[in-house]
């Protein structure tokens, strides 16, 4: 990888240490001149006059995305985000009083809440897989709560709190092999890990742009795998997505875009799909050695300083989430001494992952997620800062 033409297409490289690509990592050059480049055309002639002269660039979205994903541009939607996509996925699902969710143990905040409240309101039961010393789901345990009476398997592929990634394709055989819908967020692993659809086995899949795919904020995709497609009723309905026949009927699309909504942020679309082409030119398996290469280096590093535990298992099975913690000071003091001094980095807070930190018996903790435009001179100057 040309790590100094990456920098380079990254100008705040220049001036601070970004640790925090779990959050949000700095856009490139390219993608931040396309969304200026449609907010100036919108300001020109007009939000839909622009929208129409930029359609090409709209359906390249799907295009990117899909080869992202290793689909069919068909199989794709754009969402706001990640989180409203899983939701829109979920409530579309075919279910009945009685059904039951698995999930695992390190399943995302957000996807968890809206579980419990889906449960809430279906008269369904949530059960949660256990992880084994690994930081991964049991399979085991898994394989074992499979029944006639469970409906969907809903997996984090990487979670927030942690840099360990889930057998994703081995639980998408378990659910193929017993006729359950799978879905799986990839919201911290696309643009950092190959996502292949077809080897995961997903029926469903969602990301968002922010993260390690470099994209803007506030943009999001889902997939749709098209056997099942015509299984999931949207929870509403709009022009976009239904074909308007009568008075009395309409047929909604049979593609992943009956998903979507006609009113959406049309720059962001556009960025999001030039940041997946980014990526896939980048070269995502080079892209994933190289950030599990310098997480690893950071990790080495840590174990080192005095005072410092490092928070994930020894296993190989690792990305490019650091999580770790200080002796000598709180999660959030630490957080600010470091942006002081012009590294981001993050927190992970405990009321933001109960399920797995009450089984690690972990409080607020600090993370350090890292990008291919990462360097170890970078890693030097973060880990000399905790010394201090």
């Amino acid at each position: 990888m040309d790590i100094e033409q990456l920098r380079h297409d990254t100008p705040a490289c220049a001036r601070l240490i970004h640790f925090n690509n779990a959050g949000a990592a700095l856009s490139p050059q390219a993608v931040t001149t396309s969304v200026i480049e449609h907010l100036q055309l919108e300001q020109q002639v007009g939000g839909y006059e622009a929208a129409a002269r930029a359609s090409g660039q709209l359906e390249q979205f799907y295009h990117a995305i899909a080869g992202l994903l290793n689909c069919n541009p068909r199989e794709i939607a754009y969402a706001e985000n990640a989180s409203r996509g899983w939701n829109h996925l979920l409530h579309a699902i075919p279910f009945e009083p009685g059904d039951r969710i698995l999930t695992g143990q390190s399943e995302y905040a957000s996807n968890y809440l809206s579980l419990l409240h889906f449960a809430r309101q279906k008269q369904i039961g949530i059960e949660v897989i256990e992880n084994g010393d690994d930081g991964r789901i049991d399979l085991e345990q898994l394989r074992q709560r499979l029944d006639s009476d469970v409906r969907l398997i809903a997996l984090t592929h990487v979670a927030s709190q942690s840099g360990v990634v889930q057998p994703a394709q081995a639980v998408g055989r378990l659910a193929r092999q017993h006729r359950i819908f799978y879905l799986l967020d990839a919201s911290q692993s696309a643009g950092q890990c190959p996502l292949d659809v077809t080897e995961l086995q997903c029926d469903m899949l969602v990301g968002t742009g922010r993260k390690y795919l470099r994209g803007p904020r506030g943009t999001g995709f889902l997939y749709v795998r098209n056997a099942i497609v015509e299984y999931l009723e949207p929870a509403t309905v709009e022009l976009h997505t239904v074909d308007w026949r009568s008075a009395h009927s309409y047929r909604i699309r049979d593609d992943a875009r009956r998903f979507e909504s006609w009113e959406s942020n049309v720059a962001g679309k556009i960025g999001l799909g030039v940041a997946a082409d980014y990526a896939v030119r980048t070269g995502i398996p080079a892209s994933a050695e190289r950030i599990r290469q310098l997480a690893a280096h950071l990790r080495s590093a840590l174990r080192s300083i005095p005072g410092i535990q490092v928070h994930e298992p020894d296993t190989d099975q690792l990305c490019g989430l650091v999580t770790f913690s200080s002796e000598h000071e709180s999660a959030q003091a630490l957080h600010e001494r470091l942006q002081e001094r012009g590294i981001n980095s993050s927190v992970t807070r405990r009321a933001a992952t109960l399920l797995d930190f009450d089984r690690r018996g972990l409080n607020d903790i600090n993370r350090a997620s890292l990008h291919y435009y990462n360097t170890e001179e970078e890693i030097t100057a973060f880990c000399g800062q905790l010394e201090r």
